[in-house]
This record gives C-alpha cells, structure tokens and sequence, in this order.
C-alpha cells in the first residue's frame, strides 16, 4: 500500500482535515489526521493494520509477545494490531500526568512488546509509552503507526514502522505563517477537544 493509498483511505473516511489545529503537541499545523475517522470502520481498520502487521513483522522478524498503546489515540489501532498478529492488546493511560498500566494490566518481564500509536508526529507520547514498557519489565522490539507525519525524522529509539510517512508542517506557536494565524485555532486531539 503506497502513501497516496493510504492517504487516499484517510479522505475518504473524511479524516484528512484542513484548517489550523493545535496538536497535541502543542504545536500547530494546517493538516489534521483524525484516525479515529478511519478506525471507526472495522473493515478499514482490519485492511489497513494487515499490512501494517506484516511490514512489522517483516523488519522485527522476531517473535511479539504483546502490543502495547497510548491512550486515547493508540488503543483502538493498538487492538487491531494485536489482533493482525494474534497477541494480546494493553494501553497505557494519563495518570496525574504520566503514562501507566491500569485495569489490572500488567508486562510479563522479559516480554517482547511492540509499542503501536496512531498517529507520530514528535514522537513524544510514544516515547512515554516506550519508557513504561521499560519499567514494567518488557522489552520494547519496535514500533508501529499508521501515519508518521514527521516524515521520518520523530526518534522513538526503536525502529518505527509507519503505514504512509508524510511530512506536515507544523509551527509553535508564536511563529505561525500568516495564512495560518488568519484561520480560527481547533484542537481536535484527545487532550483538549475545542
């Protein structure tokens, strides 16, 4: 599945949005991404991480004991991926500001897990996953995300498997180009829905 295609999924899920956005990040961009526009269909879903599922497979080559996601954005990807790859599926969630295991999960020590996000873009909530994996006791084998939106450049410090990268400009705040500040601000993620 090439970028074109996958992108080409996202617009007709009516998930690749134009306008300003705060990500979650913080930083502002003229392009949104809403994955869960394109989850919401478990069909699409089930294509879209069986090949995503088979490019990790393909670079690990190993085996994968657990997929393991951020809240709110990996969870539903995170589910699908470990079902592609017939293990079992955990999410971290935001507790007082950091990502941790609730619900009675827990990572076997030892256990090859492979961190599954939605969406890249400076890699940090994933990084924070990547960091409770450590701590649990597992062993993080890689990473996986349907759309790297830093165009390679996030450094998760495990090798990233992306579905599509594309490169999206994104700005702080206080150095947006004109025709971006013109527009109204939206904050669509899942840290603050505006």
């Amino acid at each position: 599945m090439t970028n074109d295609e996958v992108l080409a999924e996202f617009r007709a899920a009516g998930a690749l949005l134009e306008g300003h956005f705060v990500l979650t990040s913080g930083l502002h961009s003229p392009r949104y991404l809403q994955c869960a526009r394109v989850l919401m269909d478990p069909a699409r879903a089930a294509r879209l991480c069986a090949v995503l599922a088979q490019k990790v497979k393909a670079k690990i080559g190993g085996r994968i004991d657990l997929v393991a996601s951020p809240a709110m954005g990996g969870v539903v990807v995170g589910y699908e991926m470990a079902r592609q790859l017939g293990v079992p599926s955990i999410f971290f969630e935001r507790v007082e500001g950091k990502l941790s295991l609730r619900r009675g999960f827990t990572i076997d020590k030892g256990a090859r897990v492979l961190m599954v996000e939605d969406i890249v873009t400076t890699g940090l909530s994933s990084r924070e996953c990547i960091a409770g994996i450590h701590e649990e006791g597992g062993e993080t084998v890689g990473a996986a995300c349907l759309i790297d939106r830093s165009g390679g450049k996030a450094d998760l410090g495990t090798p990233l498997s992306a579905l599509a990268s594309v490169e999206i400009p994104t700005y702080p705040a206080d150095e947006l180009p004109p025709d971006l500040a013109a527009l109204p601000a939206v904050k669509p993620g899942s840290r603050g829905l505006k």
